[in-house]
């Protein structure tokens, strides 16, 4: 996908957040979360991912039901994302919607891990 297609997609993705994302992002915007600055539906290369600290490189994505059915590309996704240095957590829409808080706190654990070690399971 040609650069300009990908931030057309970004913007568009945008527009049509999901509940979960609009739930998150309205905790992770404006340096919410202990000050740390997120973007949301930022580019990556080829790829566009749902939240990105880039400070952190960490990466957090969102799943939806549809996430079942592609967990093999989800892989290579991820695979793809971490071998460039970044970190993927992902977490259910329905997790985000109905434990918030939980959600944050593992975000916080990975936030604070250094980027070398084996971040702590949520």
């Amino acid at each position: 996908m040609a650069e300009h297609n990908l931030t057309e997609r970004a913007r568009e993705l945008r527009r049509q957040s999901t509940d979960a994302e609009r739930m998150l992002w309205s905790r992770l915007r404006d340096r919410r979360l202990r000050g740390i600055k997120f973007r949301r539906q930022a580019q990556i290369g080829q790829y566009i991912v749902d939240f990105l600290c880039m400070e952190r490189r960490l990466i957090i994505e969102l799943d939806g039901g549809h996430h079942a059915d592609q967990r093999d590309s989800d892989d290579a996704r991820t695979r793809a994302l971490e071998s460039d240095g970044f970190r993927v957590l992902r977490f259910w829409n329905n997790e985000v919607l109905r434990e918030p808080d939980s959600v944050l706190e593992a975000i916080l654990l990975h936030l604070d891990a250094p980027a070398t070690a084996e971040p702590p399971s949520p």
